[in-house]
């Protein structure tokens, strides 16, 4: 078994599949830069308490280093042109070596999270941005519909590159 879901046939099924105490798990297990854990919720509520013109972004970034797939999804709080504030968790499945699947378990990722945290905040303004580039010569250009499609569906702004990409480069970081 993954911590991020059920492994079948090498591969992890989306987070809606498993243990909703494995998901709080997660959810509970966000760290930030120093490596504290912080309870998403109350870090949130705390944040827009203090700045209520918050941006909030949700982005997710993967990385195959060996036999591992190395997943960070981050929540970053924009304070306008005032910088950036994020928390993340990282977590390692076993490698997923199919570039559609771990990529589009990117999304899931994300688009769960935002799923969670606006159940836990009904208010909150979320923006999902996606490591993907609208650009024909990238792979990931065949995701940017169904993904978009998807996150707008639900209700949220949807970034793709070149645009508005806060939350992935701070998962990026934490890949890596």
């Amino acid at each position: 078994m993954c911590t991020l879901g059920y492994l079948v046939r090498s591969q992890c099924l989306p987070l809606g599949y498993f243990n909703m105490s494995l998901y709080i798990y997660i959810m509970k297990n966000f760290k930030k830069c120093d490596g504290d854990r912080v309870d998403v919720v109350n870090h949130t509520i705390k944040i827009l308490e203090d700045n209520p013109y918050t941006e909030i972004h949700i982005g997710t970034d993967s990385q195959n280093k060996s036999e591992y797939t190395y997943y960070a999804i981050a929540i970053a709080y924009r304070f306008g042109t005032r910088g950036v504030h994020y928390i993340y968790h990282r977590e390692k499945v076993p490698r997923i070596k199919d570039r559609f699947t771990k990529l589009f378990r990117e999304a899931e990722l994300t688009i769960e999270t935002a799923e969670w945290l606006t159940t836990k905040i009904p208010s909150l303004k979320v923006e999902l941005d996606f490591d993907y580039n609208d650009d024909k010569k990238y792979f990931s250009q065949k995701l940017v519909s169904a993904v978009k499609g998807w996150a707008e569906s639900l209700g949220y702004k949807a970034n793709i590159k070149p645009h508005n990409q806060v939350a992935t480069k701070a998962a990026d970081y934490q890949c890596r």
